[in-house]
């Protein structure tokens, strides 16, 4: 039995892995394999059965996983991001929530029948979003910055608020059954979960923030004591009072986003890999209880309460919420277009409809399949047609010239400055903290952490970005990062740089990008040049002085770099292309300082002219 168990374990790993990575190579949300894979194992072949694996751990284990899941997310909500438009995510988050919750509760009732108490349980699930769609979703859609913000505010916030409602429903439909009072009962409920959950997340935030600031930890203790606080805060509060723990863990983590001096960068990465983890099995556990039977049963009745959610709910609930905003039509034709469910909505109402079914409510098993045709439904019409949309509408952010630059190091930081002073959008990357901070000091805007893992694939803001620029000290990172982004950007629009001299006599390894800055130039020789002082310097070709006659008269102390166009246009000097650039262009080039200018102080690494 012990063998078995195991082996079912490692089989969701393993398959949900091959899962994770289709995805990413079709460039689709992972849910619709991870949902695929959970529907064959479980009610189609039988192979998986959670309540069996698992037991009585299998609700503990999914509300532990949706706590992990959503205090990462909410860590990225920073309320600079939202300055102006904070009125339209207020609205999407209460009263907006409110027009989905009453439209889908009546649709539910009118179309299925069913009771108006289990209509308005499942209006109120409805109202999530699902954040671990939506993100990898913009990504691909690559939105206007006010609508990505809107989306992810409202996706990650909007969970706990569904949540809270079911547990306000579920609160007053047992009330109900055991005599008057149900709505002083509920009231009471809404109060405590509100104070309990909000103050739990506020002084549990408050500790891991003085621990993180005052040193009061090793930081090798970061991501472990994070992750223990986050379980801490949520055991803490559904203790307090039930089922109040999603609500203490996003306002926890919103508390540390927003708060001065917490090294956030450092503890938004502990949790890649386990997120991924607990995301793909929660999907697929959660699918193999799906029972197809009832599924079917409900026919057309799924669809239509689906068509109602996509085309009824959504765009009323955008058109109340961004009433009198500062948003145009475009954006908000889009906004009323996008809102997947996801995991937080299955796992909600897979709690509640059990629960209640036990307690004598017969249709209560018909909640968890609707809730998969609508999260089915919205997640595929949504991740296929969001991105024609979005061009159609005008409000997919273009094709840009700008850079994302892997490596934050001093040559970096000084290209970066460069192409930044002439108005050329560039966002730098890097693993080590020095490098970011020094960026960051420099005003430069920074992802600090893998280029390469799944925690950038959700939250590195490639919005303006059109090319990629891979020049680290680690040849290998250049050539995954090159591989990595060929299917954002393209492959000719991906440039590495080489980091040594070619050895002679052997046969030069082909980059994955195209080779940055011509044949023979390398990362070593660069970084040497410029700290010796040589500095990127701006020239302006003319008629007067073109192109070949800057070349003559530096030779090799210039190496050109980048070529603007009067358009502001920016080519790259590469290997496998010929730049000629003529009067009326700009060239960006790394000049050596004279020579008898080598016995003064060097000049600092980022100096740019």
């Amino acid at each position: 039995m012990t063998d078995t168990i195991i082996a079912t374990i490692a089989a969701i790993g393993v398959v949900g892995g091959a899962c994770q990575w289709l995805a990413w190579r079709l460039r689709l949300p992972a849910i619709l394999f991870l949902l695929l894979t959970g529907i064959l194992a479980g009610p189609v072949g039988g192979w998986l059965k959670p309540d069996i694996l698992l037991g009585d751990l299998l609700f503990p284990f999914v509300s532990l996983a949706v706590s992990v899941i959503l205090f990462e997310g909410s860590l990225t909500l920073k309320f600079s991001d939202i300055r102006g438009i904070e009125t339209v995510v207020r609205r999407f988050v209460t009263t907006g929530a409110l027009v989905t919750w009453g439209i889908v509760t009546v649709a539910t009732q009118w179309i299925t029948g069913i009771s108006w108490g289990l209509s308005t349980l499942f209006g109120a699930v409805m109202v999530v979003t699902g954040p671990t769609v939506i993100v990898p979703m913009l990504r691909t859609v690559r939105p206007t910055m006010h609508i990505a913000n809107v989306l992810r505010w409202e996706g990650i916030i909007i969970d706990p608020i569904g949540a809270l409602l079911a547990v306000l429903v579920y609160e007053f439909l047992i009330s109900s059954g055991t005599g008057g009072g149900a709505l002083g009962a509920t009231l009471t409920v809404f109060v405590r979960l509100i104070l309990v959950g909000s103050m739990t997340g506020i002084g549990v935030g408050y500790l891991v923030g003085e621990a993180l600031r005052r040193d009061w930890l090793p930081h090798y203790m970061f991501n472990v004591a994070t992750l223990a606080a986050v379980m801490g805060a949520f055991a803490l509060s559904n203790a307090l009072a039930h089922e109040s723990g999603l609500l203490a863990v996003t306002v926890m983590g919103i508390y540390l986003a927003n708060r001065k001096g917490v090294p956030v960068e450092e503890i938004l990465s502990f949790k890649e890999s386990l997120s991924l983890l607990l995301i793909t099995a929660l999907f697929i556990l959660l699918a193999a209880r799906l029972d197809l039977d009832l599924l079917l049963g409900l026919g057309w009745s799924a669809v239509q309460i689906f068509v109602v959610v996509q085309f009824l709910a959504r765009p009323l609930n955008v058109l109340w919420s961004t009433r009198a905003s500062s948003l145009s039509w475009r954006e908000r034709g889009l906004l009323a277009w996008i809102a997947p469910r996801g995991i937080v909505a299955a796992a909600v109402i897979a709690l509640f409809s059990l629960q209640l079914e036990q307690k004598g409510y017969a249709d209560a098993v018909l909640l968890v399949p609707l809730t998969f045709v609508v999260i089915i439904g919205t997640v595929v019409l949504q991740s296929l047609t969001a991105g024609p949309l979005a061009r159609l509408l005008k409000v997919a952010e273009p094709g840009s010239g700008g850079f994302l630059i892997v490596g934050a190091n001093p040559l970096a930081r000084a290209i970066a400055q460069a192409l930044s002073q002439n108005a050329v959008a560039v966002r730098l990357t890097d693993m080590l903290w020095d490098n970011v901070s020094r960026a960051r000091m420099a005003g430069l805007q920074t992802y600090y952490g893998n280029p390469l893992s799944e925690h950038a694939e959700v939250y590195l803001n490639t919005a303006g970005l059109g090319r990629v620029l891979a020049m680290t000290a680690d040849e290998h990172l250049n050539e995954l990062a090159c591989t990595r982004f060929k299917g954002d950007f393209g492959p000719k629009r991906v440039y590495a740089l080489r980091v040594g001299a070619r050895e002679k006599g052997r046969k030069a390894v082909s980059l994955a990008g195209l080779e940055a800055f011509g044949d023979g130039v390398n990362f070593v020789e660069l970084s040497r040049r410029l700290a010796r002082g040589a500095e990127i310097r701006r020239t302006n070709i003319s008629e007067a002085f073109s192109f070949e006659q800057f070349r003559a008269n530096y030779g090799e102390r210039a190496v050109p770099l980048f070529a603007i166009d009067p358009k502001g246009r920016v080519e790259v000097f590469a290997s496998e292309t010929e730049v000629q650039p003529k009067a009326g262009w700009v060239v960006l080039a790394l000049v050596d300082a004279d020579p008898d200018e080598y016995k003064r102080p060097p000049a600092k690494a980022d100096a740019t002219a």
